[in-house]
């Protein structure tokens, strides 16, 4: 196959068809051009990747939406302590995949890393199962009590568990990006049909994921309280396996950029950079004619080639002979390089603003499903309800909405806006925002009346005993999550696949997963700020390992100011964006 036989750069010429009815900048497996209606094409590829990525999601979901719960539980952390660890793991999760995706885009190419980085996905999911098992093999009662480490006297099985989870996220920076990238790549972005297929694959991706999520975190979550954590953590390790061999089956039919540029483009971005600080004192800024025309037979990606001005700096024009002293330093910029300093450039404002609400997203994962474990959770049927399985209505909001989005708001929003692909992406994530936004206040209603309930009923100093309060009250803010999600996430996945440079589809894409890295990371460091300001208070931390005391309603009443100003602050930045084929929000 061509990433195979070539390996390297995954740079996209443009696809055209030449008079041998042949796509230009498309190869298949043995290196050889596409030609016109051949049996590598784009859905059949991408609905083989989207399987990939549906039993990838099973899989790191079935492990992960229960994992608060196994710390404060049988690993017996506190709260703030295993709301830290799981920020932190999560922050590593999201920001690896800019490392997964530069090995992907300079070296190995997406096929391969997709490959190895699944094996590495699978070997750690094989140790965290390990970690959970031994234990029951000394002690089965303590085993299917879910007391797998309380009273384990073997600390390396302890690290081994931490060792296990950083090697899943190891594996997933590889396959998450590359594997998004590797499925768009399968539409030619040049035929006008294919590229509004390629739309719709980011808003089908998110389907199947949501799809498979939705079934991890139901069935997982049930089997790890109700069943075995081992059995938990062994399901999601076969799921992974069946992914990649479905993933393999469909090697024959993927479409592969052709190698055409052996230039690392991240080597030729930081030449501008290092360029322009050298001539930082620089008055002017002179190009050959050459060059100026290659700017203007460009400027369909050239777009705000007047903004970042000091990058203008790391010009160099040979004909001018005062500047020959700056070229024989290794400083020796071309147009393209600078207007693809600038691409990456114009994204940092956009990045940053979305970074609360992936704070925002972060609670999910560890307060919402904390606050269900105090609540009322069996049905009238005597069975009882996981928390954790209530993250099953975010991806189940995607299940419904996705339809009606691409299928009917679309269409009709095409018809307003006469935008091909109804909104645009960048109006979609902000609308996200604002519902996430929507979401904090709701889940601060809700808290407030669970404390109440508690205080009623006399049990703020009982946190051992179940509040009567319905766990079914937490539902509208996991669909507000979902829905936001819809718009958000999906968003900004098509808004960084398409606004970076086509040879760095990987490494950018790894910019979204990056925006919910730090964001984990500034969730835990807002949640250990918070908590050492008030744990000093008269009324106790925000975060009191007794639920009862503690003063989540608090906590996300901030978040719902800080989003409200974030969003102010996002819709400045996005107003002021030029996408790189011309058009503006």
């Amino acid at each position: 196959m061509a990433e195979f036989v070539n390996g390297g750069s995954d740079a996209i010429q443009p696809l055209l068809m030449s008079n041998t009815h042949v796509y230009e900048g498309i190869v298949d497996y043995r290196g050889e051009k596409v030609s016109i209606g051949s049996n590598i094409r784009g859905w059949r590829s991408a609905l083989l990747i989207i399987g990939a990525e549906f039993a990838e999601t099973t899989a790191f979901y079935g492990i992960s939406a229960n994992l608060f719960n196994y710390l404060t539980g049988p690993l017996g952390q506190s709260t703030v302590t295993a709301a830290a660890n799981i920020n932190a793991w999560f922050g590593v999760v999201w920001m690896l995949p800019l490392l997964g995706g530069f090995i992907a885009d300079s070296y190995l190419g997406r096929f391969r890393t997709i490959f190895f980085s699944s094996l590495i996905y699978l070997l750690g999911l094989g140790f965290l199962t390990l970690s959970v098992v031994v234990p029951s093999l000394m002690s089965p009662d303590e085993y299917f009590g879910n007391k797998v480490h309380e009273t384990s006297s073997v600390p390396f099985l302890v690290i081994l568990f931490f060792f296990s989870l950083y090697l899943v996220a190891v594996g997933k920076a590889g396959f998450k990006p590359c594997a998004e990238a590797f499925g768009a790549d399968q539409f030619d972005e040049r035929n006008p049909e294919e590229c509004t297929s390629k739309s719709s694959f980011f808003s089908w991706w998110y389907f199947g994921l949501s799809v498979g999520s939705c079934i991890s975190r139901f069935t997982m979550t049930y089997i790890q309280d109700n069943i075995s954590w081992g059995l938990g953590f062994g399901i999601p390790c076969l799921t992974m396996l069946i992914g990649l061999s479905f993933f393999l089956l469909g090697w024959k039919t993927y479409r592969f950029p052709a190698e055409e540029n052996k230039e690392n483009p991240l080597s030729g971005i930081a030449k501008v950079f290092v360029a322009s600080a050298m001539n930082w004192r620089s008055t002017s800024v002179s190009t050959s004619n050459q060059e100026e025309g290659i700017r203007m037979s460009n400027s369909h990606l050239h777009v705000g080639a007047h903004q970042f001005k000091f990058l203008d700096k790391a010009f160099i024009d040979i004909s001018n002979s005062d500047r020959v002293g700056s070229r024989k330093r290794g400083i020796c910029c071309s147009i393209d390089q600078v207007e693809d300093a600038k691409t990456v450039l114009r994204l940092v404002p956009i990045w940053i603003s979305c970074l609360t609400y992936a704070v925002v997203v972060a609670q999910s994962m560890t307060f919402f499903t904390k606050q269900g474990s105090t609540m009322n959770r069996t049905t009238k049927q005597g069975i009882q309800i996981p928390p954790a399985s209530l993250l099953t209505f975010i991806p189940l909001t995607g299940i419904f909405f996705i339809p009606i989005y691409d299928r009917l708001f679309v269409p009709l929003a095409r018809l307003v806006t006469k935008n091909q692909n109804g909104i645009s992406t960048l109006q979609r994530v902000g609308f996200g925002i604002f519902i996430s936004t929507m979401s904090m206040i709701v889940a601060a209603l809700v808290e407030k009346k669970r404390l109440q309930t508690a205080f009623d009923f006399g049990l703020i100093d009982k946190p051992n005993e179940t509040v009567p309060i319905s766990l079914w009250w937490l539902v509208p803010q996991y669909l507000l999550f979902g829905l936001a999600e819809v718009f958000a996430m999906v968003g900004l996945q098509e808004f960084f696949y398409d606004q970076v440079l086509d040879q760095l589809r990987s490494v950018d894409l790894s910019l979204y997963f990056s925006i919910f890295g730090i964001g984990d990371f500034l969730s835990g460091f807002i949640i250990y700020a918070i908590d050492k300001i008030t744990s000093g208070s008269n009324q106790g931390s925000w975060f009191s390992n007794n639920l009862n005391r503690a003063h989540l309603d608090y906590f996300y009443w901030f978040l719902a100011a800080l989003s409200t100003i974030n969003l102010i602050a996002y819709l400045y930045v996005s107003k002021s964006y030029l996408y790189k084929r011309g058009s503006s929000v």
